[in-house]
């Protein structure tokens, strides 16, 4: 095994500013980052992985959101788009968002792949060449399909309600080995079952002598000329909060930023990073979600067992309206605290039937369509990222008749009253009443939208007009030796769960870095 880097020692606390060199410092351990640093170091180079999170182990996952939102997510669990209208879930700890995610796993579909390749120059992915590198996250990560017991009521209900309706459903596959059905996947897995980068290829890379600085922010990418010189970081407290006064300084061969699709376009901004194309924070998508809850006479629970296990994509291609799939969301309470509208007695009333209520959602696909260009990434004058996010006339049709497909499936499936995620009371006691869902608030502020999948701003394209990185090994079209590895690079929304899409494009794009910095 290689030695650290020189300036790092194993299990340091860092007492005073830091400057290391190495073959390869990647900023981000999630999905994009912690394949990169696996990869890289097992091939014999000296990895630096940089995480702005902390480093949390299996024995503080206690399945406590009071201590996960804070610790385990973009700020504190609240980050939003500028105007508030969606809220943004996303990881940032050692791991990334598969800490935190809820295990799905789906290869990106055929029609995606195929879309990029025609529409936006694409050339160096197709499904041919990904195919061998899902295999290999599949055999890796243990993502298999959820076994029948798993199957939680809240998923149940979708199935059921999706046979009632005639909408065909698959059970999900999930990165998981021994899952014992806590529920807690959101919160940091209590046992490790979850097969995520905290616990498969973050150890990987590290047994492979990869040094891991954590409680890290990357400031700034320094440049000379067309290449990246250095990495100024700002050391964090222990919990990755407050800055203590220290600097680390990173001075690599090469760059790789894994941030995710809105930490790594600021980054690039914040370091003055040349876009010729235009296209560095644009084009970011967010699979952006409304949401019914379903009230039954019988016990749902929807807080225990896998939060999602069965899905249905059967809506996902309606020509020029918005396509979009189903899935369920877990039901603990911080999440549907704030996730219900209402005050006082209207939201008491609501909590008092939680463990009879399920919840599904409506993730749409956006990306797909010409005028749905999706979102913008600003930097603010703190250094903090921001994310403008219109939703334009096409989109909001495409959450209405997503709206009115959630309450028939919960009806379907036996429901005696669901309710949606708009301002005011608005309950529905029948399907009879769907008409309602057409007059209801459809603007900013006043229904509640999410998103749990982020991707674009660092669009490939082997067209440097079209692109911030060409397809063919993700290197920046300006800077020789920077490389995005991660979801900010899709040109669209997957139009599935990003989480195999980021470990398969990851993988295929490691192996042909490493083979070229080798060459080097």
């Amino acid at each position: 095994m290689k030695t650290l880097p020189a300036g790092i020692t194993e299990g340091q606390t860092l007492s005073a500013d830091l400057e290391v060199g190495c073959d390869l410092a990647i900023i981000g351990s999630g999905p994009g980052g912690a394949v990169m640093a696996a990869t890289a170091a097992q091939a014999g180079l000296s990895v630096v992985l940089i995480e702005e999170g902390g480093a949390f182990g299996t024995e503080r996952f206690r399945g406590r959101e009071d201590e996960a939102y804070p610790f385990l997510y973009q700020d504190g669990g609240q980050r939003a788009t500028k105007d508030g209208a969606i809220s943004i879930l996303q990881g940032r700890a050692l791991g990334g968002g598969t800490t935190v995610n809820w295990t799905t796993c789906f290869r990106t579909p055929e029609y995606i792949v195929e879309h990029w390749r025609t529409k936006h120059a694409v050339g160096g992915v197709s499904v041919a060449e990904l195919t061998a590198h899902w295999e290999w996250a599949e055999q890796r990560l243990g993502i298999a399909e959820v076994p029948e017991p798993l199957i939680n009521a809240n998923n149940q209900k979708l199935r059921a309600g999706a046979a009632k309706l005639g909408l065909d459903v698959e059970k999900l596959r999930r990165n998981v080995i021994g899952c014992a059905g806590t529920g807690n996947c959101g919160h940091g897995c209590p046992i490790g079952a979850k097969q995520g980068m905290l616990v498969t290829l973050i150890p990987d890379a590290i047994k492979a002598g990869a040094a891991v600085i954590t409680r890290a922010r990357a400031d700034r990418v320094l440049y000379e000329s067309s290449r990246a010189v250095a990495i100024e970081c700002t050391l964090l407290d222990a919990y990755g909060l407050e800055p203590t006064g220290l600097r680390a300084t990173i001075k690599p061969r090469a760059v790789v930023v894994s941030g995710g699709a809105i930490n790594s376009p600021a980054l690039l901004l914040r370091s003055d990073t040349p876009d010729a194309s235009g296209r560095l924070g644009r084009r970011t998508f967010l699979h952006p979600v409304v949401a019914a809850a379903g009230f039954f006479d019988d016990e749902v629970a929807g807080w225990r067992g896998p939060p999602q296990s069965i899905a249905s994509h059967a809506p996902a291609h309606r020509g020029e309206e918005m396509g979009y799939f189903l899935e369920t969301a877990p039901i603990h309470p911080m999440l549907s605290a704030t996730s219900f509208t209402g005050f006082g007695g209207a939201h008491a009333d609501l909590f008092a039937h939680l463990r009879n209520a399920c919840a599904l959602i409506a993730l749409q696909i956006d990306g797909l369509h010409d005028d749905v260009v999706g979102g913008t990434v600003s930097v603010l004058s703190s250094g903090r990222a921001a994310l403008d996010y219109p939703i334009v006339e096409r989109q909001w049709r495409g959450f209405i008749e997503a709206q009115k497909t959630l309450i028939k499936l919960v009806f379907a499936a036996g429901a005696r009253s669901s309710v949606t995620l708009h301002e005011g009371d608005h309950v529905l006691t029948t399907d009879a009443e769907l008409a309602r869902v057409d007059a209801l608030p459809w603007r900013i502020g006043s229904v509640v939208i999410f998103s749990a999948h982020q991707m674009g701003g660092c669009m490939m394209s082997d067209d440097p007009k079209q692109g911030v990185v060409r397809s063919t090994d993700l290197r920046h079209h300006q800077i020789q030796n920077l490389y995005v590895v991660d979801g900010s690079v899709f040109p669209t929304a997957t139009g599935v769960n990003p989480q195999l899409s980021i470990y398969g494009l990851a993988h295929l794009a490691a192996t042909r870095i490493v083979a070229g910095l080798r060459k080097g």
